[in-house]
């Protein structure tokens, strides 16, 4: 045999010897994790996992054993040495790659989250294509014990239902791994992450007679936008404040909404396309941000006497909506500018437009984003009437 011959037998062998999966896992050895929650314990942390329970999610009917998930919770001084000790409560290793939300509890968010999330950005087991959020006025433990009608598995109720409401009610934003820890890491820019409120009675909550229940004792609503600044959470965006920061985003992409119409009463319309173009300029030496939003509605629900046949009212209508709409967007900029946390991005737009003058203020931008000028220029059109072209409490004129 030649030299030739040689190499390619031995490629050969190479290839079979190492064709395994050297770090396969069986199924039956892991407890597949789907939420997982971080809560401070005196100086520790405390790490609760959500597990999914294979017998009855797998069949149709379930065992009816169990509940669909079960929760366990270790501390720690860090969170992978908590998750590790896991390993005492479980008979299967702990498996995260299936992960759809994280929990931080509001009291450990106060304190700071890069030290929490360091660990988990380093496990190569853990995907970054899930969701965190914070436990508005409870803990992160209790969001992962409580059970859900409809989704048997909580975490994906709350992966669901977090994405539903961003795209159809707006005042919630969706935030990865990846994209939270890329804001941190830069030192002008600040992030947000979606509120989550328990209600009701966690005790019946954690039972499994709550699936059964047409009306829930516990169950789980987001709630508010958590404003940090740098890795602290320092307050928080009502749901008026917070639709209006994905205004601002350009996140909006259909929701609702209400205003008074000119004689009284309200009128609800629906938002069908949000467009936001957001631009750095430089003036007299001073940095300013140009906001442009273009919003087209339809009428949803009327309860006022207005003619909606009169374009000179349907005129008057799109001038209450930009009031309006201007209104919660400077609400919202200034409860940021308050805390002098740059959620928006306006650090980046201003050195697209200027980096001359960006590092003139870089080093001190949390002060000049605090007396930053902001203008807000908003166009509403509203196009449609639905099936009824105008309201029924207008009467019609007597001949």
């Amino acid at each position: 045999m030649n030299r030739l011959g040689r190499i390619f037998c031995t490629l050969i062998l190479l290839g079979v010897v190492l064709s395994g999966c050297w770090d396969r896992h069986e199924l039956n050895d892991l407890a597949i994790t789907v939420g997982v929650g971080f809560d401070k314990s005196g100086k520790e942390y405390l790490v609760t996992t959500q597990i999914v329970n294979p017998n009855e999610v797998a069949s149709k009917k379930g065992s009816g054993y169990s509940t669909p998930i079960t929760t366990f919770s270790a501390s720690g001084v860090s969170v992978l040495e908590a998750a590790r000790k896991l390993t005492t409560l479980t008979p299967r290793k702990i498996f995260a790659s299936h992960l759809r939300i994280l929990v931080i509890s509001e009291e450990l968010a106060r304190e700071g989250v890069s030290k929490v999330l360091d660990g988990l950005s380093r496990d190569h087991e853990v995907r970054s294509d899930f969701y965190i959020i914070v436990a508005k006025g409870t803990t992160a433990a209790k969001v992962l014990q409580i059970l859900t009608p409809i989704e048997r598995i909580p975490a994906n109720k709350m992966f669901k239902t977090l994405e539903t409401s961003e795209k159809a009610w707006a005042p919630t934003v969706s935030v990865q791994l990846d994209r939270f820890i890329r804001n941190l890491s830069k030192p002008t820019r600040d992030s947000v992450l979606t509120g989550i409120r328990l209600n009701g009675d966690l005790e019946k909550g954690k039972s499994k007679s709550v699936l059964s229940d047409t009306k829930p004792s516990a169950y789980l609503d987001y709630s508010g936008i958590a404003l940090f600044k740098k890795d602290k959470l320092v307050d928080w965006l009502n749901d008026e404040e917070s639709k209006g920061y994905n205004y601002i985003m350009g996140n909006v992409k259909s929701t609702m909404g209400h205003v008074t119409c000119p004689k009284g009463g309200t009128i609800s319309l629906e938002i069908i396309r949000a467009k936001t173009k957001m631009k750095g300029h430089v003036v007299n030496g001073k940095p300013e941000i140009n906001i442009q939003v273009f919003i087209e509605e339809n009428v949803s629900e009327v309860q006022c006497q207005i003619d909606l046949l009169d374009p000179n009212a349907v005129s008057e209508l799109e001038r209450i909506v930009e009031t309006k709409l201007k209104q919660v967007m400077f609400s919202t900029i200034k409860k940021a500018k308050q805390n002098k946390a740059d959620i928006f991005g306006f650090g980046d737009a201003i050195e697209d437009a200027s980096p001359k003058t960006w590092l003139k203020v870089k080093s001190d931008w949390e002060n000049e984003f605090a007396k930053l000028k902001v203008n807000i220029d908003a166009e509403i059109n509203i196009r449609r009437f639905g099936t009824t072209n105008n309201s029924i409490i207008v009467r019609p004129k007597e001949e």
